[in-house]
């Protein structure tokens, strides 16, 4: 069985409510970076994925999520026992709010709804330059703008020049061009730090 059929038997399995299925990192990979992966199915060139959405949650209900989309299109996303979350760190439904930014990728059903396998909440991935290095925090200038990056013990991991992350961040110089993956605080300039990748 192929791998895009396995995955649509999976989902299928747990958007109908089957016992004991397999959490959806089996899938793939719930790493923040995956969520800005290009996905496997293949659509035509300037279409929409149609097993992709994003966008902002704006209500709640069972298990459901209505979120618009920054093109204004709405999705409704089904969350199932096989959809793995992502919030900073792996998580749970209960996690997930109102004005929540989100990426969502899994299998588009017949009435259009999307059963999720992979949601990342409020996740971002930004380019900018070091503005300055605080205790737990990390000033960024992204196209002008200051963004606040909070380092949280035990959770932020450091990348130099492509070497195995570390959590140590006190190798990151002012001025510095570095990519930043974390989670966003809704409405505000701060973001909670994933991965910060950076030249030594």
């Amino acid at each position: 069985m192929s791998a895009t059929m396995d995955r649509r038997r999976l989902l299928s399995t747990a958007v109908l409510g089957g016992a004991g299925i397999v959490g959806a990192t089996a899938l793939g990979s719930l790493a923040p970076e995956a969520a800005f992966a290009a996905d496997p199915v293949p659509v035509e060139p300037g279409a929409p994925d149609p097993n992709f959405a994003e966008g902002r949650i704006s209500k709640i209900s069972g298990s459901m999520l209505l979120v618009t989309g920054s093109d204004a299109v709405l999705h409704s996303i089904r969350v199932t026992d096989g959809t793995s979350i992502w919030k900073l760190t792996p998580t749970t439904f209960d996690r997930i709010a109102i004005g929540d930014g989100m990426y969502a990728r899994g299998l588009r059903l017949p009435d259009g709804t999307l059963a999720a396998d992979s949601i990342w909440v409020n996740i971002v991935s930004l380019h900018a330059h070091v503005a300055a290095v605080g205790r737990n925090v990390l000033h960024l200038d992204h196209n002008g703008r200051r963004i606040v990056g909070h380092v949280v013990p035990g959770t932020t991991a450091a990348v130099y020049n492509g070497t195995p992350a570390v959590s140590d961040v006190s190798l990151l110089r002012v001025g510095r061009h570095v990519q930043v993956i974390g989670a966003w605080h809704p409405d505000t300039n701060e973001i909670d730090v994933a991965t910060v990748y950076a030249a030594a």
